[in-house]
């Protein structure tokens, strides 16, 4: 027999709708790595802060890797077996991160969770989905929580890692896996979701490539500028072996019979554009590195510190749900709801590059956080459901990877390591400038330590402001270039353009004309009748 649901029968419905929650509040924040821990893990193992960065976009990379096959997967074994399952293997893959000191196995280790975790995900996809029948309604919701879970997770793991040491988040994530196991295993009912179809037509091949693809771009990423970028031979064999791995799984799609990737829907326009803003998307969230320079090397704060200001996102993520829920709810053409998040991407940009001193107190992140936190929370919903409208479910799911691997790595990715590079040559120029004013007399053995320190804060300053300014004047480009875009209408009509030259009246003689001409035509239709 098969059942499409979750729960058994006897579970009630806000009892099943608990644990769905209680599952995403555990799975979505499990990565093989916490942004807010990679310091206290470098001070811990003594390995590179790099090899953690790499670990963290490995995670991304195995979710999507997982989603073209995660359907077949997903029909393949009985519900409850495989949530189980999924649920230990998690728990013992943290138990390893925990303990462990070896960044290899830590950066294999975050891979698999991303694979593994994206199959339970998807798992809580199709009840929610049937909860609210409303696709947008459904992102609304699930992104705002996503990312509110998220915020809140990785604030706790740098609460945690302080009182006690970094290993016990990971022993704690563990401990929560185990629980839902145990809860899933009374909860869930032991049935198939639909007929059992086989696994061996999976290309396995072609999941090695599309990894082997995106490792090796992470690589590039994370140990770029720690390698000098293009003077290391070590990033330039990553490169050319990210390319060729790209070329061998495009070329294998090709022949076989049921590829796994589709590139067809990559020729919509909607997919295209869509690709775009989250292009765009990446470049705003890129500028986390530059923010964390400016408060934890210029203001000082300590990681506790520092991550609270993740958490000030919440307010503004929230309000961008509710907005979207209702957006969605009244059927609204979705350009002005983009466009608002991107402005308030641009104006948490502009509010930072007026902030760039070091007297920058900390009620002043609020309003800045606040519009980043809606800004984000508006585009990952709005800009993911215009990229992927009205396609088919089967191109969508093979997609559907390359697309998540784009918003969530590779856009960030690029950005982060574009602005890392950027802002340490901008130190250097602006030491280089405020080296004119030094000479024997302003720099003497009493004052050195002093002067050399507050020219460095001032080139740090100097580097970001400049970046900033580069990001706000890009950003308004991306707000022309969202009210121009069309969002699926038709974006030039010739006659309006007529009437918008020629006037007002000319509309009015229009109509006048129109409207003497239905007259007549009426009165020659009733004297004929007649």
């Amino acid at each position: 027999m098969y059942n499409k649901g979750l729960f058994s029968d006897w579970v009630p419905k806000p009892v099943q709708l608990l644990i769905i929650v209680l599952l995403l509040a555990v799975a979505m924040p499990l990565g093989g790595v916490y942004t807010g821990n990679i310091s206290f893990m470098v001070g811990s193992t003594g390995q590179l802060t790099e090899y953690f960065m790499w670990a963290n976009y490995a995670t991304t990379i195995g979710m999507g890797a997982c989603m073209p096959v995660v359907l077949r997967i997903k029909m393949r074994f009985k519900v409850r077996d495989k949530v189980v399952l999924l649920l230990v293997l998690l728990a013992l893959l943290s138990y390893v991160n925990g303990t462990t000191t070896e960044p290899a196995i830590i950066i294999a280790s975050a891979l698999v969770i991303g694979f593994l975790k994206m199959m339970i995900t998807i798992e809580l996809f199709l009840p929610l989905m049937m909860l609210m029948s409303n696709r947008g309604i459904f992102y609304s919701v699930f992104y705002t929580f996503v990312l509110v879970v998220n915020q809140v997770s990785s604030y706790y793991a740098v609460e945690i890692s302080i009182l006690y040491n970094w290993q016990q988040f990971f022993i704690i994530a563990s401990i929560e896996c185990l629980i839902m196991a145990l809860i899933c295993w009374v909860f869930m009912h032991d049935k198939y979701f639909a007929m059992k179809v086989p696994l061996h037509y999976i290309d396995w091949l072609s999941i090695l490539l599309f990894v082997s693809t995106f490792m090796f771009s992470a690589y590039v990423f994370s140990f770029g500028k720690q390698q000098d970028w293009l003077n290391s031979s070590k990033i330039i064999n990553a490169s050319v072996a990210a390319f060729l791995s790209f070329a061998l799984l495009s070329i294998r799609q090709t022949t076989l019979k049921r590829p796994y990737l589709s590139f067809k829907i990559f020729t919509k326009s909607n997919v295209q554009n869509g690709l775009i803003m989250l292009l765009f998307l990446g470049m705003y969230l890129g500028t986390t590195s530059v923010q964390n320079i400016f408060s934890v090397g210029v203001l000082g704060y300590d990681q506790l510190t520092n991550a609270k200001l993740n958490v000030m996102m919440i307010p503004g993520l929230i309000v961008s749900g509710i907005v979207a829920i209702f957006w969605f709810k009244k059927e609204k053409a979705i350009r002005m709801y983009i466009f608002s998040g991107f402005a308030s991407m641009l104006g948490y940009a502009i509010i930072m590059y007026f902030s760039m001193v070091p007297e920058f107190g900390f009620e002043r992140w609020y309003l800045p956080m606040f519009l980043k936190g809606y800004g984000m929370g508006s585009l990952f919903i709005a800009v993911w459901y215009y990229t992927l409208d009205k396609l088919e479910l089967d191109d969508m799911l093979a997609a559907i990877g390359l697309v998540l691997v784009w918003r969530t790595f590779l856009a960030v990715g690029i950005f982060s390591a574009i602005f890392s590079w950027f802002q340490y040559q901008f130190q250097i120029e602006s030491l280089g400038n405020l080296a004119v004013y030094l000479d024997g007399m302003t720099l003497t053995s009493q004052n050195l330590p002093a002067n050399l320190k507050s020219l460095q804060i001032n080139a740090i300053l100097s580097a970001n402001k400049r970046l900033f300014g580069y990001i706000t004047l890009t950003g308004f480009g991306v707000l022309l270039y969202i009210l121009t875009h069309h969002f699926g209408r038709e974006k030039f009509r010739y006659p309006r353009f007529v009437r918008l030259i020629n006037g007002k009246s000319v509309i009015a003689r229009k109509r006048l004309r129109e409207k003497n001409k239905l007259a007549q035509e009426l009165q020659d239709a009733s004297g004929s009748t007649l």
